[in-house]
């Protein structure tokens, strides 16, 4: 019997990493009304754009289930998706709002919540298969953006590139194949509270990515 691939969202009782499965189970009994599972992607499979980001936020996605909505990483990148055309309908910081992804698609290296929001080494690669699956089923894909080193080593891992080839920096580019990856720090509260990454920064990246991906 051949095996069956590895599916590009990870079951929803997966506990393929145990300290992550654990940390769960504490929230699950904390937070009995909240997601507490691994986080699917979100947005359409005809998307040209994947956004990788690092892991779900504990009162983020971790709470409402769909990656970036309910923590200010979110109100950055929806806003940010928005302004340049790849969502449709209004932002409200919740699963049930309405809004669409346009040729965009949003995930996380590590699908389920992180103790202090930091995965260890095993737990990213661990996931990695995710990601390489979820890839390769983006027919369309042209370009990832990785926000923050590790989205941006957890997509050179998926894709096969090595590290020492593609150096991470905000508002780098990188052809691998026929994809290109650019890079953008984290659009967490800590990197915009002190000015690591502004908005304009986030918006210099987005007017690449635009300039590739014509509407």
């Amino acid at each position: 019997m051949q095996n069956q691939p590895v599916p590009a969202e990870p079951a929803a009782d997966c506990r393929l990493c145990p300290r992550l499965a654990d940390f769960l189970d504490e929230q699950r009994n904390a937070h009995p009304d909240w997601h507490n599972a691994p986080v699917p992607s979100f947005g359409p499979s005809s998307a040209r754009l994947l956004v990788v980001g690092l892991a779900p936020g504990l009162q983020g996605a971790n709470r409402t289930g769909r990656p970036f909505t309910g923590d200010w990483a979110g109100d950055l990148l929806y806003g940010t998706i928005d302004k340049f055309g790849f969502s449709r309908g209004t932002f409200d910081a919740r699963p049930d709002d309405g809004l669409e992804l346009v040729d965009c698609m949003i995930t996380n290296a590590v699908r389920c919540l992180p103790p202090q929001n930091k995965p260890v080494g095993a737990e990213i690669r661990t996931c990695n298969q995710h990601l390489v699956q979820r890839i390769s089923e983006l027919p369309k894909l042209k370009v990832i953006l990785a926000l923050g080193r590790i989205a941006h080593d957890a997509t050179l891992m998926a894709l096969g590139a090595k590290r020492s080839a593609h150096t991470f920096g905000h508002g780098a580019r990188h052809d691998i194949s026929d994809l290109t990856l650019f890079d953008s720090y984290h659009c967490s509260r800590y990197n915009t509270n002190t000015g690591r990454l502004t908005p304009e920064m986030f918006e210099a990246v987005f007017t690449q990515i635009r300039a590739l991906l014509k509407p």
